[in-house]
Formats: C-alpha cells, sequence, structure tokens
C-alpha cells in the first residue's frame, strides 16, 4: 500500500481513450441507460452503478506481452523458486497480529485496553487519517491477489497450482494479510475512529477494485509491485517515526514491523525485474518507460467511503503535509530502482531502448522540480475538508 503521486501531472496514458467517461456513484453524475418503462431493468442498472468506483476507469489494453515471451517466464521457474521463494518466511517463524494487542484471555485484558486508549489520546487526527488510509489499503488484498493472477505467464491458473509463481502469490498474499488484521484491531481498540465509515470504505473500495494498467503484463506487473512494495516499506516506517515521536512506542512497533514484510517483498520484485533487464534489457527498460508515463496508480487510487468522492486525494494531501508518503518519495523511488537495475549501464539497445532508457533516468529530477513548484502552492492553500473516519473533523489538506 501507498499513495499516489500529490498534485503533478505527466501526460496521460496512451491508453486512455477520450470517450470515456467518469463513473460516480452519485445520482446527478450518473447517468442511467435503462429500458423506457422497464422497472426491472432500471433498478438492476442502478444496482449497477451504485458499484462502480468512484473515478474515472479507462478502458486498457489486455495481453500486451509477445506470445513468445510467455517462454521466459516459464524458463524462470526452477530460477523463481531458488531466488524469490526464499523470501517467504515458514507461517511457524512469522509474528501474528496477536503478538502486539491485548491479550483476550487474560485477565489484564481490560487494562491493556486502558492503556492502548491512553496512548491513542496523544496521537493527532491528522495522524489517524493516514493511519487509516494504510490500513484500508492493507485490507483491499483480495484485490491486489487478483491483479497478480491478470499476469500472463505466471498466474496461479488452479487456485492450488504448484508452480513457483502460484506458489509466491498465495504466500504473499497470507503474508500481507497480516498488516490489515494488525491495523484494524489496533484502530479498532484504539476509540479514536468511526469503524463504520472505514468498514464501509473498505466494502467500496475490494468492490471497485484497481486500474494498474498493466495490461495482463508481467514485465509491466512486477515493476509495479516493485515500486508499490518500496512505495509502502516507505510509508510504514514514517508512520512509525511519527508514533515514535508522538510517544507510543507500542503502535511505532507495529508500524515498523510491517515496514520490514514490505522491504522484504521489494527485495523478491525487485530481484524478479532485475533478471528480467538480465535476460530481455530492451523489452524491460520499455515496459519501465511504459508504467513511468502513466504514471504508478496506487493500490486505493479507487478509495470512497460513501460521501467523499475523492477521498483518496484527500487522504494523499494530508500524508504529503505530514510527511508520511510525498511526491519526493516517489521520485526517490524511481531513482533508486533505476540505480538498483543499472538503467543507466544497459548496452545493445535498440533506439527506442535508448530513448526509453533516457526518459527514466531523467524523470526523477523533473519530478523533483515539479514536486517543488506544487508545494509552493499548496503551502498558500487553507483549504480544509471532513473526514468521516474521524466522525467528520476537518483537517487542512
Amino acid at each position: 500500500m501507498a499513495l499516489k503521486l500529490n498534485r503533478i501531472t505527466f501526460p496521460s496514458s496512451t491508453h486512455q481513450l477520450p470517450s470515456q467517461s467518469r463513473f460516480r456513484r452519485s445520482p446527478n453524475r450518473v447517468s442511467i441507460a435503462a429500458t423506457i418503462g422497464s422497472a426491472s431493468t432500471k433498478e438492476v442498472e442502478n444496482a449497477k452503478k451504485s458499484h462502480f468506483p468512484p473515478r474515472e476507469v479507462h478502458v486498457q489494453v489486455t495481453h500486451s506481452m509477445a506470445p513468445q515471451k510467455l517462454e521466459i517466464f516459464k524458463s524462470l521457474e526452477g530460477w523463481a523458486e531458488d531466488n524469490i521463494l526464499v523470501h517467504l518466511k515458514p507461517v511457524e517463524k512469522c509474528w501474528q497480529p496477536q503478538d502486539f494487542l491485548p491479550e483476550p484471555e487474560s485477565d489484564g485484558f481490560h487494562d491493556q485496553v486502558k492503556e492502548l486508549r491512553q496512548r491513542a489520546k496523544e496521537l493527532p487526527d491528522d495522524y489517524f487519517v493516514v493511519l487509516v488510509g494504510d490500513m484500508i489499503t492493507e485490507e483491499a488484498l483480495p484485490t491486489y491477489q487478483t491483479m497478480l493472477n491478470t499476469l500472463d505467464g505466471v498466474r496461479d491458473e488452479t487456485g492450488a497450482s504448484l508452480t513457483s509463481w502460484a506458489i509466491w502469490t498465495r504466500a504473499w498474499t497470507a503474508e500481507e494479510n497480516r498488516h490489515g488484521d494488525l491495523l484494524n484491531k489496533y484502530l479498532y481498540l484504539s476509540g479514536r475512529v468511526d469503524m463504520r465509515q472505514i468498514e464501509k470504505t473498505i466494502q467500496y473500495l475490494i468492490g471497485s477494485g484497481m486500474d494498474p494498467k498493466t495490461e495482463n503484463n508481467p514485465y509491466l506487473g512486477f515493476i509495479y509491485t516493485s515500486f508499490q512494495e518500496r512505495a509502502t516499506f516507505i510509508s510504514h516506517g514514517n508512520t512509525a517515526r511519527l508514533a515514535k515521536e508522538h510517544g507510543d512506542l507500542k503502535l511505532a512497533q507495529i508500524c515498523g514491523i510491517i515496514a520490514a514484510d514490505e522491504k522484504r517483498h521489494e527485495t523478491a520484485y525487485t530481484k524478479i525485474v532485475e533478471k528480467l533487464f538480465e535476460i530481455d534489457p530492451d523489452g524491460t527498460v520499455l515496459g519501465l518507460a511504459d508504467m513511468m508515463r502513466k504514471k504508478i496508480s496506487m493500490p486505493a487510487h479507487l478509495m470512497y467511503d460513501g460521501e467523499d468522492d475523492v477521498l483518496f486525494d484527500n487522504y494523499s494531501s494530508v500524508a504529503q503535509r505530514i510527511g508520511v508518503y510525498t511526491a519526493r518519495d516517489y521520485a526517490d523511488i524511481l531513482e533508486f530502482l533505476v540505480g538498483r537495475w543499472k538503467v543507466q549501464d544497459l548496452t545493445g539497445l535498440s533506439g527506442e531502448g535508448r530513448r526509453a532508457q533516457d526518459y527514466v533516468c531523467g524523470l526523477p529530477a523533473r519530478i523533483r522540480k515539479l514536486e517543488e513548484r506544487a508545494q509552493s502552492r499548496v503551502k498558500q492553500s487553507s483549504a480544509t475538508v471532513p473526514f468521516s473516519w474521524i466522525f467528520g473533523r476537518e483537517l487542512k489538506l
């Protein structure tokens, strides 16, 4: 999980179709195409529209990887077993959410909850908005497993496939599942947030899915996950730092242990892309440039709570303001990955590949310049918005 790059725009994706309209839940923003005089059809259409995401979802290119490249991923089965599955931990050696929460079977349970709530009182509302957003993003895990299983050549074809790729996807999902469980229970016990509004937001988000523009293409998919896992590592690491600054050492430990998981998962995904650069440098650098031109849309970008159509933008603005995840982080991640994959050193590329290489190597500096301009505009703004997650209290963006 992580946030989006705020208030900085890049050229639109070539996959955006001008004719695509925004899907909104609000009745005055949705045109219901129903058969005249057919109440049942109207009811069906209304029910369908109520589950559309609050934002624009573009018609995508699908299955964009050349069929012959499927052989690359088949040939990497053994390599993935030796090099990727080692980044998973046996269940018996994994931490579990209960390790960090009050013990319900203990006679001291109520005292432990009281102590947790006392610590939580010292945390400001803007911190809780970001922590809730992080948790909601983690709780939309079914969507992320679904996304990985759209990727050609590496999907879990049966639901219990024994290929290395399928084992990784299921076990990665199982490890990630603990993150949302732990944060959800902490927030519930804290008493600081409106759990019903949060639960609605989770349901809306899972129902909306995500639109990463990865085209069923594992080149694009693994570039996306490499970026995302590092973004999540940074975000959870910063929530840990802020919790410590506010005196909640237990919450700092919770956020820190989640960040450590994300770092381990980042290592696995970046190794996959590193291997692709070794086998197919031209195709991989073209994929990296493609994803960066489209921008990395964050997993929860279709977030909605039943009230705020731009909830994700507002949540991201708060996270940017308090330093949990910023546009500078976005540039730093790209710069880190370009260096990790030695993109600058690639040789033997096609003309198109060299242009892609130049583009991605020069992009971090360009993002930082745009970020500086954006921040000067943000500092001049006095806008505030209410957040349903904190009972409608308003926060500065």
